[in-house]
């Protein structure tokens, strides 16, 4: 069959595999699903040695079976050589495949879901009805949804394709207004778009295209049962591409609620960070952390550094003391408006401003060129976090360098984090707590301290993670 995993093909690499996650029952036949995919019902083929042969021609984007309109805007763009997640996803989801796609952050995700999206409704000619959505991306983050949306109207530019960008911190009446006709691609955080569900201002039984973008943090920031209510609104008949660059326990559910007969395509392992980004940690007490810092960005103030803190509060405190030290800072956060976030963003990306300090709100939304340093302030309660902040720096192929700072009471979380990387950090600075100093910081992958431990149990309460107050601000 067209659409088999035994004949699909891609461009492999170092590292790289594609393989299917079979399906229980026997060989089913295609059901026809809207916009002329088709996809297999029932199990998938599976070569012996459980990956799928991929073809060493494919090393262009019109290899890859691309539109000629698409890739001559993509060559408008200076973009010619597909990353190895873009080859081996797009020929996958051009014959209507669901995919899991694996991947460290900077490796070109947007497009390996976004292309085979412009390209199948672009071939379509069918005209969306209203407050209806051909095609659906969601993204945990304003800052991400918006980065997605402008990616996808630069390669749209000039055609019918509307794409609509609704998120949180902007008026819910005028995103109603935007959605009365229909769109192509709506590009949503979960929370809005739950909010506009139970206005009956969208629906979404005639979207044929579904993608979840950075799906690891949606589940980490408590947006799975706002992700169950929207699954069974969507028609069963579609096809669905996940992302991620880690793979929790707690995706498996995620699969199987929203993808059929997967292909998964997988890079690096889940969890891995860019091999160009140099890491380190300094074991210093929290009092020094901010004397620190300051000597640190002062060596490099011509360049551009994110600082990660772990709360609303801590960030704004620590941009102020920044500010205070005649550095060009700004920060990012929940507490911040729309027009705020969009500003310090804006103010980064021109270099008018040096140093973002930033909680994980901006963790993966932040798609900026040139970052040279990512510094660890506070350690993530997550360890995967740990991997979606440094991987703002690296991007697309460049050089970069990721600090950590350790107090005493974050042994537990640089443990947790240790435990997800190929080897352990290189010690810049200070000397390592000890062992039974390392035991008070709390169990390895819940996060030591006390802000860990409210976390736990704010999880335990809500069965994995609810879509709390938090999570619904930060959408």
């Amino acid at each position: 069959m067209g659409s088999s995993a035994a004949t699909a093909r891609g461009q492999s690499g170092p590292g790289a595999s594609s393989t299917c996650i079979p399906r229980a029952g026997p060989q089913a036949a295609c059901s026809r699903r809207p916009g002329g995919l088709s996809r297999p019902t029932g199990g998938c083929c599976r070569p012996r040695n459980g990956k799928v042969r991929m073809d060493s021609e494919i090393r262009d984007f019109e290899s890859l079976g691309l539109s000629p309109r698409l890739v001559a805007r993509l060559a408008d763009q200076g973009i010619n050589d597909p990353t190895p997640i873009q080859a081996q996803a797009i020929p996958h989801a051009l014959k209507g495949r669901d995919v899991l796609g694996l991947a460290q952050t900077g490796t070109g995700k947007t497009a390996a879901f976004g292309l085979p999206l412009i390209h199948g409704l672009s071939g379509s000619g069918a005209r969306p009805d209203p407050k209806t959505a051909s095609g659906l991306i969601l993204a945990p983050t304003r800052e991400l949804a918006r980065q997605i949306v402008e990616h996808l109207r630069a390669l749209t530019r000039g055609s019918h394709l509307r794409i609509e960008l609704v998120t949180g911190g902007a008026s819910i009446n005028n995103q109603v207004r935007a959605l009365h006709k229909g769109v192509d691609v709506l590009v949503a955080t979960p929370g809005r778009l739950i909010d506009l569900l139970d206005r009956k201002a969208v629906r979404l039984d005639l979207t044929s295209r579904l993608v979840l973008d950075e799906a690891d943090q949606m589940l980490d920031m408590g947006f799975i049962h706002a992700l169950r209510r929207i699954a069974p609104l969507l028609p069963r008949a579609r096809q669905t591409m996940l992302f991620s660059a880690t793979m929790p326990a707690q995706m498996e559910e995620l699969s199987r609620a929203f993808l059929t007969d997967p292909v998964r395509v997988e890079v690096a392992p889940p969890g891995k960070v860019a091999d160009r980004i140099e890491q380190s940690v300094h074991f210093v007490p929290k009092a020094d952390k901010v004397p620190l810092l300051i000597d640190m960005l002062g060596a490099h103030k011509a360049e551009r550094s994110i600082v990660f803190a772990r709360t609303k509060h801590g960030a704004e405190r620590l941009m102020k003391k920044l500010v205070a030290e005649g550095f060009a800072a700004a920060s990012i956060h929940g507490n911040k408006t729309q027009g705020q976030r969009d500003r310090a963003i804006a103010g980064f990306k021109g270099a008018q401003v040096k140093v973002l300090v930033a909680t994980d709100v901006a963790a993966r939304g932040i798609d900026i060129p040139g970052v040279a340093h990512v510094y660890n302030y506070d350690l993530p309660n997550v360890p995967e976090n740990y991997v979606h902040r440094i991987g703002r720096t690296a991007r697309a192929g460049a050089e970069g360098r990721a600090i950590a700072f350790c107090a005493e009471d974050e042994a537990g979380e640089l443990a947790a984090i240790q435990k997800i990387l190929p080897e352990p950090l290189r010690v810049a600075g200070g000397t390592p707590w000890k062992a039974a100093q390392a035991a008070k910081g709390g169990k390895p992958g819940g996060g030591g301290g006390r802000g860990g431990q409210q976390q736990q149990r704010r999880r335990r309460r809500s069965g994995g993670g609810g879509q709390g107050r938090g999570a619904r601000q930060a959408a």
